[in-house]
């Protein structure tokens, strides 16, 4: 699209017109090293034989045949070469068919002025006795908007194990 030879327009002003940088015009672009090329090879007849190797297992793969090569340097490798591996995504928005699901009660309520709703979360953390749990007022779990950071934790509030048994009911 630029032509150096060009009697009225300058490369500069040429550049400017299809805006990119002088720089972009000036540089040429690189290859991959001969070493690169031949590892690019070697990970593409590995992938061949094994699809679901990603970049970790790729690499430990050829660390085992010889090859000097960080995880890293083999994820751009096969990015440039279009190999993703293939494997089984995690299904963690498919809830558990025995899991009973609770309504949402505040569908229809139209919620307009501030502390009009609430809802409350017990977080347990592991490795914390019962008796050291403290209450706090959660509105990251709820699910409206207008409810979202209205909420702040009751510090100092402990919770004590009947509380914590009703709560669960």
């Amino acid at each position: 699209m630029i032509d150096p030879d060009h009697n009225r327009l300058s490369i500069r002003r040429q550049c400017e017109l299809v805006s990119i940088s002088r720089a972009s015009f000036y540089r040429q672009p690189v290859g991959e090293t001969p070493e690169n090329l031949e590892l690019m090879r070697v990970i593409d007849e590995a992938f061949m034989e094994m699809p679901w190797y990603g970049s970790r297992q790729m690499a430990r793969h050829l660390r085992r045949q010889g090859w000097c090569v960080g995880r890293k340097r083999v994820r751009r490798l096969m990015r440039r070469i279009g190999l993703s591996p293939i494997y089984q995504a995690p299904k963690t928005s498919e809830p558990h068919p025995q899991h009973r699901i609770y309504p949402y009660l505040l569908r229809h309520l139209a919620i307009g002025r501030p502390n009009q709703v609430w809802c409350a979360d017990v977080t347990y953390r592991s490795g914390q006795p019962v008796h050291q749990l403290r209450l706090h007022h959660d509105a990251e779990g709820c699910r409206h908007p207008h409810l979202h950071g209205r909420a702040r934790p009751l510090d100092g509030q402990r919770l004590h194990r009947a509380a914590m048994a009703q709560s669960q009911i």
